[in-house]
């Protein structure tokens, strides 16, 4: 396979490159954002870009892929709905619509996260948005559409939040995460699983549209 991922740098994004970069079925990555990923491997392609919102200067290059994993997000706190819709609704589409145009053999994987609103309707405002973004994303022409919408995730093999005060967090609960992970699974996943059912996924066709945490974890063992 050969797979195009944004967010490389973010959390998700760290742990699903890795995933990529270790399993044999996948022959290239090519990671599409804004800034370098960081990460040196024969198997990895840099693209950077610093407008996803118009991909027309670079079309050329992100052509005869077989999917991609959309890892790019933000956190909605502190952040009115319109800014928040631009970045997750706007450029999440801009980038799917060009490659649905460009390819729409290719199976498209988005991170979504736990308790997404499909109704548009709810109180709470990332919930909405998410909610919109999956709904517009199910209706473009690609071969397929995963939406992942994990809980929480333990992070795995050097896997680190950008952000210092939750990657302190992250470092101060490590040992209840992995109980979590282990007891918890319709809750809990980790980085590794993520990536695993992913490349998974996109392989051997999912059994679902929708991937709960649940489904991820039973996803990633499905090979």
């Amino acid at each position: 396979m050969r797979i195009i991922l944004l967010g490389a740098s973010g959390m998700v994004g760290q742990g699903v490159l890795i995933e990529c970069l270790r399993d044999r079925r996948v022959e290239r990555v090519l990671s599409l954002g804004r800034t370098a990923s960081g990460r040196q491997d024969a198997k990895l392609e840099e693209l950077v870009h610093t407008d996803l919102y118009d991909l027309s200067a670079v079309e050329d290059r992100l052509r005869g892929y077989d999917a991609c994993f959309y890892c790019l997000g933000v956190s909605s706190v502190g952040m009115a709905e319109a800014e928040y819709a631009r970045i997750t609704y706007d450029m999440t589409l801009a980038v799917a619509g060009a490659l649905a145009r460009l390819d729409p053999g290719m199976t498209f994987i988005y991170v979504s996260g736990a308790n997404t609103d499909s109704s548009e309707q709810g109180r709470s405002m990332w919930a909405r948005v998410k909610g919109r973004t999956e709904n517009a994303l199910l209706r473009l022409p690609f071969k397929a559409v995963y939406l992942f919408r994990p809980g929480g995730i333990q992070p795995l093999h050097g896997v680190r939040p950008k952000v210092g005060w939750i990657r302190a967090i992250y470092a101060a609960t490590a040992p209840l995460l992995s109980l979590a992970v282990r007891y918890l699974p319709g809750a809990m996943t980790t980085s590794e699983r993520v990536g695993r059912a992913m490349i998974n996924a996109t392989v051997r066709g999912g059994p679902s549209r929708v991937f709960e945490s649940r489904d991820i974890n039973d996803e990633a063992r499905a090979d």
